[in-house]
């Protein structure tokens, strides 16, 4: 099951969390808790730094972060980080694999929505869509996929406005750069 959804080095730690997870009891728990990271790093020069420099040492890394866990409650009024979190992230941090953030985020999302019969898709924004816009969206996309869906979402303001939906092999792309490339090409055609 877990090994279809992942692939890669950023797959086999997010295996090995979720099975952790699942087994504690802590899908949702451990899940918060990345998304709180990864709202930290998003807003943060000085996490995302800590996430991606090669000039941070492994050990520094490894304290700095697990020093960021610690507060993270603080931070971002989340709940204390739970303790397979922290553990992962030591281990991460250990094996010099912290760079691989994002995309182990992406895994585990992607094994918790299999878990749950859901899919994943992944949807970038030129700005962060309020909540009704996601309801909308998962209500139109559970009506084309048939299933639940979860929406990972980031931002990329070079799209300038639309959508760009990923669900599974299909793609869709609303976004007015790619409009605007496709109005390029149409033009330089008929000149």
């Amino acid at each position: 099951m877990g090994a279809a959804v992942v692939a890669g080095a950023a797959g086999r730690y997010a295996l090995a969390l979720f099975e952790l997870a699942k087994d504690a009891g802590a899908l949702d728990a451990v899940a918060q808790d990345l998304n709180a990271l990864e709202a930290l790093a998003a807003g943060s020069d000085a996490v995302r730094a800590l996430i991606t420099s090669p000039l941070i040492q492994r050990g520094e890394r490894g304290r700095a972060l697990l020093a960021l866990l610690d507060n993270l409650s603080q931070v971002s009024d989340a709940k204390p980080v739970n303790v397979l979190t922290r553990h992962f992230f030591g281990v991460l941090a250990e094996n010099g694999r912290v760079g691989s953030f994002g995309d182990i985020i992406t895994a585990y999302r992607a094994l918790v929505a299999n878990e749950r019969g859901e899919v994943t898709a992944e949807v970038v924004s030129a700005q962060a869509l309020s909540g009704a816009q996601v309801e909308a969206l998962k209500a139109k996309l559970k009506s084309v996929v048939g299933r639940d869906v979860t929406l990972d979402a980031r931002i990329d303001e070079s799209l300038l406005g639309g959508l760009v939906v990923k669900v599974g092999s299909r793609m869709i792309d609303t976004s007015l750069k790619t409009k605007l490339q496709n109005l390029q090409v149409a033009m330089k055609e008929v000149g």
